[in-house]
């Protein structure tokens, strides 16, 4: 799988789990026009790989992922903002009609768009430090790639338009009361591939 060199993505095998990694931490790994575009392509990649059981997503630094790249939202226009936001609702979607274990382990901060990437996934594992929020508010915008749909199913309307409407910042421990996620544990990868660590010893 050939990833170009400064690729904000890593892509690693172990056993039959892959490992999507963001790696741009000094930018707080955006999701910025590149990144989708090369997860569209690596995604459709390991979900035709019948070798392929699970699929995490992860970042680095402190970050998991934020949303899109804040300098090219800045400069979308009445005539490409329409195929930005398809380009983010059509990766999303195609996450979440994966037939492969989609996991989000998350450490840090899971802000914006990123947000909508760890709903799109079947299963949400968090650290203790993990914050959580839909800050576009505070822009003057909102997100266009599926979060206002796929927020509310899981966690309610009246949560969902606080998170919205207010950008508040959502805790890990509050977010599992929400359920938002489905974990809290120390280190989110680890604990996402630990069953192929058991499978194969």
């Amino acid at each position: 799988m050939q990833i170009p060199n400064n690729s904000p993505i890593e892509i690693e095998r172990i056993g039959a789990y892959a490992i999507v990694r963001f790696v741009s931490p000094e930018l707080k790994n955006p999701l910025s026009i590149e990144t989708l575009e090369l997860l569209n392509e690596k995604i459709s990649d390991l979900e035709t790989d019948g070798d392929i059981v699970r699929i995490i997503f992860t970042g680095s630094g402190n970050t998991f992922a934020a949303g899109g790249n804040l300098n090219e939202i800045a400069k979308l226009t009445s005539k490409n903002a329409r195929e930005f936001g398809l380009r983010g609702q059509n990766l999303m979607q195609k996450i979440a009609n994966s037939k492969k274990e989609t996991i989000s382990a998350i450490d840090g901060y899971c802000i914006g768009g990123a947000l909508d990437l760890a709903l799109s996934c079947k299963m949400r594992i968090a650290a203790p430090r993990s914050i959580f929020a839909h800050p576009g508010v505070n822009l003057g915008i909102i997100t266009g790639w599926g979060g206002t749909q796929m927020l509310p199913r899981l966690i309610g309307e009246a949560r969902a338009m606080e998170m919205f409407l207010t950008g508040r910042r959502i805790q890990a421990e509050e977010a599992l009361l929400f359920g938002l996620i489905d974990q809290i544990q120390n280190n989110p990868l680890e604990t996402s591939v630990s069953e192929q660590k058991d499978r194969s010893s």
